[in-house]
């Protein structure tokens, strides 16, 4: 084709294949003509169209070979070249056939005649569904217009056989590589066990319509497309400003140079002038880049053609005009959800009942979707590299966050062997249903408080179900993660009022905001973006005095919604004294201006604080006389004891919460506090698992506050302990600075038939 282009080429052809597609003919009579348009075109002697029916390549037509081999001759998968291109998802343009390693030779065909060869393999939602090939009887290879024409055409050829319903449906039972069985791994964020249905949060777009009629409308369209996709993407770089470094930022920093990329918007075009229209465009020059990113070693390489691509998903759903998530269009079925990211509010708006698990190629343990999924009681597996590339929509998922794993259309022994793990689950939540309404009294008649965190609205019908004490840590800020804009005191008052009337005689802790450090909220300037430690940064109480509009409001929408009541207030963070002291005063100044007013008041104001900060240990004797009640908060506590991040992959696991320095600090901590006459709670994720709630109560700490399926597990347990003389071995074993306080409890607990399994 010298002296032609890529575009004029493919323009040609789609020209005539226009009126073939619109023709009211049978399929086959369709694909002979095909053949014979595209063959004329490229001046090539043999073009064929395998179609892959039943798991083999079948040949359906072709225009050089024998016709006698049509619907004979059959390919499996990585077989010959032709089987090659199709398992590769791959193009192949070879000046001698013969000399392929993979060249298998069909006698049937008469392919002997011929030396060159080229394939393209025809994609339908980015699996192989056949293949398009020409050959030569001259050894030479094709030209790189001639291979851009045929893959353009075989885009169309997709439709084409869509339409005519000649796509075999059992392809697309399988992964985009592989139709088999995958074993996953990735970062357990939220534990639990979930089965269901893929279901990407961002839906593919489809493609039904490749051909254009009016190639210039197509080009205005992708322009528009191309306009708002970069306002969105400067939209998300400036509320990055706020809060977004590190690997999130590169990202960005990757899409804005992408967004402006003039070598992809210029292939672009080309595309469109070739025949295509605005979707099938985009579509068309990114089936080349999933071809280029099966080829790249480079991992660096691979992550940028992966934004790539993640963004030209983006501008096919602006073209397209499907922008809504699988949120706005409703869970049909039991659902597992796959996304890159996700944030809380998105997560928020499924189907609580039909969704059963997130799986996120990024996440981390402490990114606010993970803080509101397991407020949700949501499974939650992160750091699953690449899965959105292994998956289809529909495809069954089998997650299991507690191991780590999820099994990608499981074969029936994967099944049954999960199903029995879920149905052993079933039956342990059913006892703890039954237990209900039982008290939660040791054997020796120790009561321990059993409450609920919580920071949603609806979390409050946990303590109907579980027979909870109480909420023991109300998070406060679930509602500014979750909202866009800064929450009104009218709004807040509203959910506190809400909450504390579902309560009904319980208590609830309202917890102030701890937001800052890496809660970040992109409508609020917190100056703290780039902070090297977030954890230990400008957050909770430390923000919210610094910012004393934002507790102002808060402490005003409190003391109102609990007119009439007792008000708990626990202040997060407390390092020492005098940021108590500043905080009680900000809300005892909004007492009187409440009271001034002659507005309705609590009944009572009872003041605590949550100790996380170790140096607040050594000021608890100053401290604990102004204190109501005290909570210790063993997530922060744990890492700052031992100065590791626990978002950390790599240390997520490495401190055991046993540990005897822990042991020995709750201990002498919770002996101080009763000294002093004060009501001290652990609330935190170490009191939710129950072999380390076993040994909060060996350290004499009778209040827990934990998520609410931990409640029937502790509850279990604590019905089948002897407090008293657990607390004697703990006293020895600390005493003696044992360093496998794990061990000992397990082995104690079994002789003493605790329940901990």
């Amino acid at each position: 084709m010298p002296g032609t282009t890529a575009t004029s080429a493919a323009r040609e052809i789609l020209t005539r294949l226009h009126d073939v597609m619109a023709a009211r003919t049978n399929a086959q009579a369709k694909l002979n003509q095909v053949v014979n348009i595209i063959g004329e075109a490229l001046s090539s002697e043999v073009c064929s169209i395998y179609l892959l029916r039943d798991g083999l390549l079948e040949l359906y037509a072709t225009r050089g070979l024998k016709q006698t081999a049509v619907h004979v001759t059959r390919l499996a998968l990585g077989e010959g070249l032709v089987g090659h291109i199709a398992s590769e998802v791959k193009t192949l343009n070879l000046d001698e056939a013969t000399s392929h390693p993979d060249f298998a030779y069909k006698p049937e065909t008469g392919e002997e005649l011929y030396h060159s060869f080229a394939g393209v393999p025809i994609v339908r939602r980015e699996r192989a569904v056949g293949v398009l090939a020409v050959q030569h009887a001259e050894p030479r290879r094709y030209d790189e217009v001639e291979i851009e024409a045929l893959q353009t055409v075989a885009m169309v050829l997709a439709e084409l056989i869509a339409g005519a319903e000649l796509i075999d449906e059992a392809v697309h039972s399988g992964g985009p590589r592989d139709a088999g069985a995958v074993r996953l791994t990735g970062l357990k964020l939220v534990e639990g066990m979930g089965r269901g249905h893929v279901v990407f949060h961002q839906p593919r777009v489809h493609i039904e319509h490749t051909v254009a009629e009016d190639t210039e409308v197509e080009r205005q369209r992708v322009y528009a497309a191309f306009r708002q996709m970069r306002e969105q993407i400067e939209r998300m770089t400036s509320q990055a400003e706020f809060g977004t470094a590190g690997e999130h930022q590169d990202v960005l920093d990757t899409y804005k140079m992408f967004a402006y990329d003039e070598g992809w918007s210029r292939r672009i075009n080309e595309a469109i002038d070739s025949g295509l229209t605005a979707e099938a465009a985009i579509e068309r020059v990114q089936q080349r880049t999933r071809m280029r990113m099966r080829e790249i070693s480079d991992p660096l390489l691979a992550d940028r053609m992966h934004d790539l691509e993640d963004l030209s998903n983006r501008l096919l759903r602006i073209v397209s005009g499907q922008l809504g998530t699988a949120a706005q269009m409703g869970l049909r079925q039991d659902s597992i959800l796959v996304a890159r990211n996700l944030g809380p509010a998105e997560l928020l708006e499924y189907d609580r009942r039909r969704l059963k698990g997130v799986i996120l190629e990024e996440g981390s343990l402490t990114a606010h979707v993970t803080i509101v999924a397991r407020a949700m009681g949501v499974p939650v597996l992160g750091r699953v590299r690449d899965i959105r590339h292994m998956l289809q929509e529909g495809d069954l998922i089998l997650l299991d966050a507690a191991q780590g794993t999820v099994f990608i259309r499981p074969t029936t022994s994967m099944e049954e062997v999960f199903d029995a793990k879920l149905a052993v689950g079933q039956k342990r939540r059913a006892e703890f249903a039954a237990m209900r309404d039982l008290p939660a009294v040791t054997l020796d008649g120790r009561n321990i408080t059993l409450m609920v965190n919580a920071g949603l609205r609806d979390d409050v019908s946990a303590l109907e179900i579980t027979g909870a004490d109480g909420i023991g840590l109300f998070r406060t800020e679930f509602q500014f993660l979750v909202s866009a804009t800064l929450p009104q005191r009218e709004r807040q008052q509203r959910l506190y009022r809400d909450v504390l009337e579902a309560a009904g005689d319980r208590p609830v802790i309202f917890r102030t905001v701890d937001i800052g450090g890496d809660k970040t909220l992109p409508y609020m300037n917190q100056d703290a973006a780039q902070e090297e430690n977030p954890a230990m940064g400008w957050r909770a109480i430390r923000l919210a005095l610094d910012r004393d509009g934002l507790m102002k409001a808060q402490a005003r929408a409190l003391i109102e919604a609990a007119a009439g009541r007792t008000l708990n207030v626990m202040f997060p963070m407390i390092s020492e004294p005098w940021e108590f002291d500043a905080a009680q005063a900000l809300f005892e100044a909004q007492r009187k201006w409440v009271a001034e007013r002659n507005r309705p008041l609590p009944n009572a104001i009872r003041y605590g604080t949550m100790l996380e900060v170790p140096a607040l240990a050594e000021m608890l004797d100053v401290l604990l006389p102004r204190l109501d009640f005290l909570s210790i908060g063993t997530n922060d506590l744990t890492q700052f004891l031992f100065a590791a991040d626990r978002s950390h992959p790599k240390l997520a696991e490495r401190f055991d919460w046993l540990s005897p320095a822990i042991l020995r600090f709750l201990s002498r901590v919770s002996g101080t506090a009763q000294a002093a006459d004060v009501p001290v709670a652990v609330c935190g994720e170490m009191g939710g698992r129950v072999l380390e709630a076993m040994a909060l109560i060996g350290l004499g700490i009778e209040r827990l506050s934990i998520t609410p399926a931990a409640i029937g597990p502790v509850k279990a347990m604590v019905r089948t302990l002897d407090a008293e003389k657990l607390r004697a071995e703990m006293k020895a074993w600390l005493a003696e600075g044992v360093s496998d306080v794990r061990a000992r409890l397990t082995a104690w607990a079994e002789q003493q038939n605790v329940a901990i399994g």
